[in-house]
């Protein structure tokens, strides 16, 4: 049997969780995209329209009844790209690969296009894409960017510019690799661990980019704090995963 040729195209996976405001302008702006041919929503336990404004923009959606997180939202979204292919067989080719691509970039979202050159190439198993300033400041003072950024360093040997930045492109095979992924908002620092430490060859791309900035109020600090506890989570247990590896001499 001959081997399976490059997928020329990819597939996009959105989470999404009460993104009613933005999300048909996101779908839009992926399903422009000459390399797109796929775009699943995956409706993360939203309490809005989310769904339907997804649905309407010409998505396939799909539902978690309750929120499960982004990493649960990944995997959903990949398993049904997965069933979609089974439904329609592309003989020959690879599985396609997956551009991640956050709910609430709106028309920008077309700005995810750099991502897709080198996977599709095969210069790069995994790109990651690099924002520039945002036209709102946030509100943030990089503590979560820099613990994921050292964590990386020591655990990867790599020190990223933007290591949480959510809008990735990966080959089937990397994403299935990085199983089962991190939870929470750790998913981003351990998946490009977990893809360095395997051999995968990682890059980071400039996008540009424009998303909603976290800001300063009590809520956007409860999710900095989230975000910081996830990524130490998950780099704890690496880190933790390491010693145990030393300590039975594997």
């Amino acid at each position: 049997m001959p081997p399976l040729r490059p997928s020329p195209t990819v597939a996009a996976v959105i989470p999404a969780k009460d993104e009613e405001e933005r999300i048909a302008a996101t779908v839009a702006a992926v399903r422009s995209l000459a390399v797109v041919d796929l775009v699943v929503v995956v409706d993360d336990g939203s309490r809005d329209g989310t769904a339907r404004a997804a649905r309407a923009a010409g998505a396939v959606v799909v539902a978690h009844p309750r929120n499960r997180g982004k990493a649960a939202a990944l995997q959903t979204g990949a398993r049904a790209g997965a069933a979609a292919e089974a439904r329609s067989p592309r003989p020959g080719l690879r599985p396609r690969p997956l551009l991640l691509v956050d709910a609430d970039l709106g028309a920008s979202a077309v700005e995810t296009a750099p991502l897709t050159g080198p996977v599709l190439a095969g210069e790069a198993d995994m790109t990651i894409a690099v924002l520039p300033p945002q036209s709102s400041p946030g509100g943030g003072r990089g503590l979560v960017v820099g613990l994921a950024r050292r964590g990386t360093l020591a655990t990867a040997g790599w020190s990223p510019q933007q290591p949480l930045s959510g809008m990735r492109c990966l080959t089937r095979a990397a994403f299935e690799a990085a199983l089962p992924l991190a939870p929470g908002w750790g998913v981003e620092t351990a998946l490009t661990i977990d893809l360095l430490r395997a051999g995968h060859r990682v890059r980071e791309v400039p996008c540009a980019l424009q998303h909603r900035v976290t800001g300063t109020d009590w809520r956007s600090q409860l999710h900095r704090a989230a975000q910081y506890r996830d990524v130490a989570r998950a780099l704890a247990r690496r880190r933790l995963g390491d010693a145990l590896r030393r300590a039975s001499g594997a």
